[in-house]
């Protein structure tokens, strides 16, 4: 079973991938931190907020 801490960490940076917009350079660092920690790529971390990678480009990317 996960530790306390890994939940608390998980679930503040699920949190913050809500809280910010897709395609930012803030919401790309929060992303990449919890497809780390979780083991998750990318288009999983993004299916979990409901978003396709074309819905969530990286910056820098055409839309």
């Amino acid at each position: 079973m996960p530790s306390r801490a890994f939940l608390e960490r998980r679930n503040a940076l699920w949190a913050r991938l809500r809280s910010l917009t897709p395609g930012t350079p803030d919401f790309e660092a929060t992303l990449e931190e919890l497809a780390a920690l979780t083991g998750w790529n990318r288009e999983r971390v993004l299916a979990g907020l409901g978003l396709t990678p074309a819905e969530a480009p990286r910056p820098g990317e055409a839309r």
